[in-house]
């Protein structure tokens, strides 16, 4: 069985517990709400330990019932049948609770901006890049999330040359961020006569929302130009400068927004700008990780992928696990838990390898 930290988990129930009872007492409202956020964070680690112990008590019960002499044959044969399943049902908690007490990436449990763009195919990758958003889209919606496009540049044929969006929702990061990488598309397209079947590519990439506590932002370090908007054409689009860019002077990010209100657009370039910020500052502090991203997200070479939607075959494959999939047309509308599920159990299993190695 695995050697967890007693210490700390008895620190979580005592902490947990005097939460409960001040919440109960009924504090002030900006109190409470912070209480609430710790005790929504507890409560899943909690709740494993009270199990974890609940099967101790039980798997002690029938040890003593089987060191007891004067248990009777029927009893004692019980007994038997049972201990295998409380002493395996032990070791998956021990795993859960392993798991549930890995380090937690700070930005897991905030919001996402998504950020998708047309690679290697021209026509073929903006339409894919379209049916990734729709995707990603579907599957926001499914978890109650809200999503709003913060600047989108449509693609001659449909879909999407580039599409930026928040995903505003409690741990929406946390479910997302493995997404980040070269999308590849096989499938035969609309526009083509002969039938043939053509590889594009799309790159993902999904940063942590920031808020402005995250990062700071000082008003020499921006230049702020206004523009015409481009788009469908009208004359509203022909006639207002409403489209906004805001460069971020000591990095050269670039963010723009082109919607009809001068004032949304700002407030959403800064809100994108916030966000990369806070995400390049999370890679400098993590350089292996940053290393990896930077493969990830690469350049929207089809040679460079992480995940193959293959529509003649109806299969998907994330190359990163080895996982192969034959549900392409539920994953487009949004059914991407397995994939994303799995994705985030390898990562914690890499985890708690590298926890074993270095105790």
């Amino acid at each position: 069985m695995a050697k967890l930290p007693v210490d700390k988990m008895r620190e979580l129930e005592r902490r947990f517990g005097e939460i409960e009872a001040r919440m109960s007492a009924g504090p002030a409202a900006d109190v409470y709400v912070k209480l609430a956020s710790e005790y929504a964070e507890l409560q899943p680690v909690v709740s494993k330990i009270r199990e974890y112990e609940a099967a101790l008590a039980e798997l002690a019960g029938l040890r003593s019932m089987l060191a007891d002499k004067s248990t009777d044959r029927e009893m004692r044969s019980l007994a038997e049948i049972e201990l295998p399943e409380v002493e395996e049902r032990i070791t998956g908690l021990e795993t859960d609770i392993q798991i549930l007490l890995l380090p937690k990436d700070a930005a897991d449990e905030k919001s996402a901006i998504l950020e998708i763009r047309a690679g290697t195919g021209g026509s073929e990758a903006a339409l894919f890049a379209g049916d990734l958003f729709r995707m990603y889209e579907r599957f926001a919606s499914s978890k109650g999330w809200k999503v709003e496009v913060l600047s989108a540049s449509e693609g001659e044929a449909g879909g999407y040359k580039e599409i930026v969006a928040s995903i505003t929702g409690r741990g929406a990061f946390s479910k997302l961020k493995f997404e980040s990488g070269v999308h590849r598309v096989q499938r035969v397209p609309e526009t083509e006569a002969s039938g043939r079947i053509h590889t594009s590519a799309a790159t993902v990439a999904v940063l942590p929302e920031a808020e402005e506590i995250d990062v700071e932002i000082r008003p020499e370090d921006i230049r702020i130009d206004t523009m015409r908007s481009s788009g469908a054409g009208g004359q509203h689009v022909n006639t207002t400068d409403s489209a906004v860019r805001i460069t971020h002077l000591p990095t050269g990010l670039v963010v723009t927004s082109s919607e009809k209100s001068q004032h949304q657009n700002r407030a959403k370039a800064m809100q994108v700008l916030r966000s990369r910020l806070y995400d390049m500052e999370r890679q400098r502090s993590e350089s292996e990780r940053s290393a990896d991203r930077r493969s990830q997200v690469g350049s929207g070479d089809r040679s460079e992928r992480i995940r193959t939607y293959n529509f003649p075959q109806g299969r998907v494959t994330d190359h990163r696990i080895n996982l192969t999939l034959y549900k392409l047309d539920r994953m487009m509308e949004g059914d991407i838990d397995e994939i994303v599920d799995a994705l985030i159990s390898d990562y914690q299993a890499g985890q708690l390898a590298q926890l074993g190695e270095q105790s």
